[in-house]
């Protein structure tokens, strides 16, 4: 028993990628994809710390490891990585490449979900914002996104919220809009003291996802020159780095 103990692990991929591999990944968000020798995608996985993830693949341990997870490792060749700037946009990558490769150590059923679509309409009330499975008559829409699509519309539902009621603010915000929570559709009012406003958002909108995400960013800057708080601030920054960087994709 002692002698057995004394044994390292396998470790395949060490063997086959060197260690310089795993210490040299970075370490933010991205997805990964591991090929095999004739470069076929075997898996693909996300990651929040691609280094960190990567690094729980160095050791093949039987004992603690199934058997499926022991084959992959064995067979694999090389890993191609792909960063992201965050943690929604590797989700909705890592969607969009399941959907596409149907990788065969993937689980079954986890590339069969719907696409998702962010869409947008006017209507006589204001301007709807929704995450659809599938392009409809009378919507506009972009994508297909994955996952991510609802992060998207969650941070524009904020963002043009702010910009279309300043006086109102995060803290006007509908129940539920500040934490992502609604109904399929979030519906903005119109503004009805300055309509011109309510048009020159739609034409802001349109830019956004036509690859004008800078035009779009001042813009809400703009309308948004002084927020209250540190926290409302930090929150319009991080809303317009996950949208913008939708729009310019």
């Amino acid at each position: 028993m002692i002698q057995m103990l004394l044994i390292p692990d396998p470790r395949p991929l060490v063997e086959r990628l060197g260690l310089e591999f795993f210490r040299q990944a970075p370490e933010r968000p991205g997805v990964y994809l591991m090929r095999d020798a004739a470069g076929a995608v075997l898996y693909v996985g996300k990651a929040k710390n691609l280094r960190k993830r990567l690094g729980s693949y160095r050791v093949a341990n039987p004992d603690r490891l199934a058997r499926r997870h022991l084959r992959l490792l064995r067979a694999v060749a090389r890993i191609d990585l792909e960063e992201c700037p965050d943690e929604a946009r590797a989700l909705a990558r890592e969607s969009e490449l399941l959907r596409t490769l149907r990788p065969r150590f993937n689980r079954a059923g986890t590339w069969t979900g719907q696409p998702q679509f962010l869409a947008w309409r006017k209507t006589g009330h204001g301007l709807d914002l929704a995450v659809l499975p599938a392009l409809q008559d009378g919507w506009v829409c972009h994508g297909p996104l994955g996952a991510g699509a609802v992060f998207v519309q969650a941070a524009l539902a904020r963002l043009l919220w702010c910009a279309l009621h300043p006086q109102r603010g995060l803290a006007g915000l509908p129940a539920g809009w500040f934490h992502g929570r609604r109904h399929q559709a979030a519906t903005i009012p119109s503004c009805q003291e300055t309509p011109e406003v309510f048009e020159e958002a739609q034409a802001r909108l349109v830019a956004l996802l036509g690859g004008h995400a800078d035009a779009f960013a001042e813009w809400i800057r703009a309308r948004t020159p002084q927020p209250g708080h540190p926290f409302e601030l930090a929150v319009r920054e991080a809303d317009l780095e996950t949208v913008c960087q939708v729009g310019a994709c």
